[in-house]
């Protein structure tokens, strides 16, 4: 019988095996490198500016949802251990439908990560003296100049070629590079809270909340919520782990801990280390105007010109580390999304090693067409978060879902108090989309139709036996859903034009009210019983014949 996931369970174009390979370290670290990336030596200047002091709460707030949000993916993730998970939950759910526009989106915003990442890095290379004279990676605009693009490209593709080396490689790879991002960030919190840390400068330049609840609001679109997400990313190698059962939530849960406490820390430092002049006339330029690496500023003008050094070089590390680890997420969510019948077939497709060698050559290939239109890491961070938050709110409504249409699978892990939780985190990944502004959400719902159509024609093509069958009930929900959010956004207070109709907070219990009811009904509408069942069965225990485990490898 064929289930709405259609071809889910059909093999890949290859004769390879994914290999469960990956330890409970390896997956932490996984998830960890990708929420240290370029997030943590521009976020806080970036929260800061929207905010001011008060951005610490913004912080707080984005760790408070986006934990919820992973307390909910590491149930789903220990329950169906699976590659690229966060496309496959929404399809054994709400059938194929519903797994490509979840997967559509996750695969915008990881595609565009590692390119986002790689740009970040030459900014910083371009700060230093003889690469500005002799190699001058960066045009007067910040775009990408020929020699930036030939050194953007040598990167992406030492990315590539780690990945297609395998997916043992790629985690001891970023392991390595994960204890110094952990490390340099650690250090400059000691130092610059010993060095140079002024009370004063969060009650400078227009007292603590400077731009009251808006500013912190909408500081969490401005950086914060970028620089924490990634913890995912140890879900996206479920298919890969070598005991996702008991490693998969501790992954998710231990790295999202990690990364909060070190960003609330490394903005208090950053607040509290700042020059208290640079604050007389607000907080628009608190490090100077046109500063790369505010952190460095910082360590150079208390006098740790060595700090400052190494910030400039883990400024080249963090980021390129975080996209090394996305272009091999992009790549397992496209495969994914083929294994579906959503994607053409041969994105599907396991070399020898046990890697989706055609999805990662076109995560490569999207990476470089993506370098040309983007001048700067700002320009991208708002439209990134809003399209990682349309992804995470795809899990909590899932996890409803498959609780009550499958509630004899074995959960090796169970999220407390569900029927709480799971509608919270929906709904902050919808206040996350509001936040991130009008602007963001309707060119992402023009995003996502092109993938739709991309679906459409792939269905198009596939023989009537593999074709996936598509419940357009349980899927009903979703459009309503998009639109409904970008409407809000038009009429309320966030992002480019926005209209300013909605008064403050009443477009907050707005969102709330409309999340609510969008839940309700997705859950209402999902799949039966007998459909789940036959869409996860397919995968098999834990991803059947797809996955070869390794006894015996090193984490």
């Amino acid at each position: 019988m064929q289930d709405a996931g259609g071809t889910a369970g059909r093999m890949p174009a290859g004769s390879g095996f994914l290999r469960r390979e990956v330890g409970l370290w390896g997956l932490t670290f996984v998830s960890l490198g990708s929420i240290i990336g370029s997030g943590w030596l521009l976020g806080a200047l970036s929260a800061a500016q929207a905010a001011g002091p008060a951005s610490v709460i913004s912080w707080l707030l984005a760790g408070g949802m986006l934990a919820l949000l992973a307390l909910v993916h590491a149930e789903l993730g220990t329950a169906y251990p699976v590659a690229g998970g966060t496309a496959r939950f929404p399809g054994f759910a709400f059938g194929a439908l519903a797994g490509l526009t979840a997967g559509w989106a996750a695969w915008l915003q990881a595609v565009t990560i590692a390119p986002i990442e790689v740009e970040a890095s030459l900014q910083y290379l371009n700060n230093i003296g003889w690469v500005r004279s002799h190699l001058g990676l960066l045009h007067a605009d910040g775009t990408l100049s020929p020699a930036g693009l030939g050194f953007a490209t040598l990167l992406m593709l030492l990315f590539t070629v780690i990945n297609v080396l395998g997916v043992r490689r790629l985690t001891r790879s970023n392991a390595t590079v994960v204890l110094w991002k952990l490390a340099i960030p650690v250090l400059t919190v000691i130092v610059v809270a010993a060095l140079t840390f002024q009370p004063s400068n969060f009650t400078a330049g227009g007292g603590f909340s400077p731009y009251g609840a808006h500013g912190i609001f909408a500081a969490l679109p401005a950086g914060v919520v970028f620089s924490l997400q990634g913890f995912e990313q140890a879900i996206q190698l479920g298919g890969e782990a070598r005991n996702p059962q008991r490693d998969l939530s501790r992954a998710v849960i231990l790295a999202m801990l990690i990364g909060t406490v070190l960003y609330i820390l490394l903005q208090i430092v950053f607040i509290g280390g700042l020059d208290p002049r640079n604050l007389a006339d607000g907080w628009t330029h608190p490090v100077g105007a046109g500063d790369f690496g505010p952190y460095a500023t910082i360590a150079a003008a208390a006098g740790a010109g060595w700090l400052a050094v190494l910030l400039y070089a883990d400024a080249f590390v963090s980021p390129a580390g975080t996209g090394l680890v996305y272009l091999g997420t992009s790549a397992r969510l496209s495969y994914a999304l083929a294994r579906q019948g959503t994607l053409p077939p041969a994105l599907s497709y396991l070399s020898r090693r046990g890697v989706p060698l055609y999805s990662i050559a076109l995560a490569f290939v999207a990476g470089e067409l993506a370098f040309l239109p983007y001048p700067s890491w700002q320009s991208l961070v708002g439209l990134v978060t809003s399209a990682t938050a349309i992804m995470y709110a795809f899990a909590p409504v899932s996890l409803t879902a498959l609780r009550r249409r499958d509630p004899q699978h074995h959960r090796p892990y169970r999220i407390p108090a569900a029927g709480i939780a799971a509608p919270a985190a929906f709904v902050a990944a919808n206040l996350v989309i509001y936040w991130g502004g009008f602007e963001a959400t309707w060119k992402l719902l023009l995003a996502i139709g092109a993938g739709l159509a991309l679906f459409a024609i792939t269905v198009a093509y596939t023989p009537d036996r593999e074709r996936p069958a598509v419940d357009w009930r349980a899927s009903s929900w979703i459009w309503p859903w998009l639109i409904g959010l970008t409407v809000i956004g038009f009429l309320g207070r966030y992002g480019r034009g926005a209209r300013l109709w909605l008064p403050g907070w009443i477009d907050l219990l707005v969102v709330i009210a409309f999340s609510l009811v969008v839940f309700a009904y997705a859950v209402s509408v999902a799949m039966d019983s007998e459909r789940v069942r036959a869409a996860v069965d397919r995968e098999q225990d834990p991803v059947g014949r797809h996955v070869r485990p390794s006894p015996g490898d090193p984490s």
